[in-house]
Order: C-alpha cells, then structure tokens, then sequence
C-alpha cells in the first residue's frame, strides 16, 4: 500500500471582499499517494492554476490545509518555506524559467548549488543521458529548441528528488511531437524513480496518460476518477 505524500484539506483561495468577493478555490480537499500522476483539468478560471501555485507554496491560501509528507505547509515561517519549495518541490512550468546566462548543466543543477549542497554526479549524467541532452550541456537556453528548453526544466525539476513534481501546462508551449516527447519523460520519471507528479492541462489528451483525473470547475472539484 502506497503512503500518501499529499493531502489538502478544505483549501479556499479568495480574492477581493464583498461585492468584488471571487471564490477562486472553495473547499477542495483531495489526497495523492506516493508514486501516483494526477492530472488536474479544467476550464480557464475554474481555479487550476491557483491550485497548483497553492501546492508549491509560491501562493497561499486564504484558510485550510496542505500537509506533504509530514509537513503542515503553510505553519511553516518564511525562511522554512522557501527550504520547502526547493527540497520538497520540483516546479515545471509552461514557459520554462530557464536562466538565460547559464548553461544546461548549470541550469539543471542550480536548486542544488542554491541549497549549498554538492551535485550527484551519476545521477545528473543519468539525467542528461534520459532527456537526451548529453549533446547540449555547455548550451544557452537561446541555443535549444523550446522542447529541449522543456527537458531541461524536467532536469532542473528531478535533480534534487523531490516528494512532488507540479507541472503547469508542460505542453502548452510545444509542438504535437515535443508535447509527446515530454509526456514520455514525465511517464518515465513516474516509473522509473517512483516520482510523484500534478500536472495541470487543459488537453484531455494529455490528461488521460496520468493515472487519475481532477475536473476542478468554479473552484470545486466535480470530478475525481482513476484511470488505470
């Protein structure tokens, strides 16, 4: 039986008051087990985005809960959350937040280096070798292609082990054969490192190759299904 590496308790996002009152999240509560890759979907504005940024701590919410692993996250002081957001998650976003100045070794291993710790060395090569970078390590960013900016920030993502890997819209950006590619790569962290991920997509496509599906709408969930 899988441990559960996430639970998010009766979580409300609010913005403004009175009459201007928008309920981005209302009450949403949900639970991921270590290993599992949940799709979260829904329509622009329905609260996925707000979500996801909730769940990486770079957001935070208006009242309830989010515990990873056996951490209360939001009881945690400032100093403390930041430690959180670099140890314990692995962010990948649409438009890849590459540093333009540093190459793609030095981008992949900066959330390391920033917590003062040393690079494992097979494991970033084993990297590389999996996202088929081994050619282009000593590349800008404006040197790649925007599939191979997205694999790099997979890298950046998976090299300090993180508990959860929240992707937001990790195709959005891409062509129909990079989009593929990327799901590949998601899949296979998924299998071959037992990585956790929540991957926020409006393409049910795209959605229906993670192993549950999330349908937030108005800021509830609506739906929640396993698909394998």
């Amino acid at each position: 039986m899988s441990e559960k590496i996430l639970e998010v308790k009766d979580l409300c996002k609010n913005y403004g008051k009175g009459s201007t009152l928008v309920k981005a999240l209302d009450d949403v509560s949900f639970s991921v087990e270590e290993g599992e890759f949940v799709a979260i979907v829904g329509s622009s504005g329905s609260g996925k985005s707000t979500l996801l940024h909730i769940l990486g701590a770079v957001d935070k919410p208006t009242s309830g809960k989010v515990i990873v692993g056996d951490v209360d996250v939001f009881k945690q002081k400032d100093d403390a959350l930041a430690v959180f957001r670099r140890r314990k998650v692995g962010l990948i976003y649409q438009f890849y937040n590459l540093i333009p100045i540093l190459n793609v070794e030095e981008n992949m291993t900066l959330p390391i280096l920033l917590d003062g710790k040393s690079v494992d060395k097979n494991y970033l090569k084993e990297l590389i070798d999996i996202l088929g970078l081994e050619r282009r390590i000593n590349h800008l960013p404006n040197e790649l292609s925007g599939g191979q900016q997205q694999r790099v920030s997979i890298g950046r993502a998976l090299i300090s082990k993180p508990d959860i890997i929240l992707a937001d819209e990790p195709t959005g950006n891409l062509d129909s054969k990079a989009s593929r590619e990327i799901m590949d790569l998601l899949r296979l962290s998924n299998e071959k490192y037992g990585q956790t991920i929540i991957m926020i997509t409006h393409d049910m496509n795209l959605a229906k190759t993670a192993d549950r599906i999330i349908t937030l709408e108005d800021g509830h969930i609506v739906k929640d299904e396993k698909i394998k």
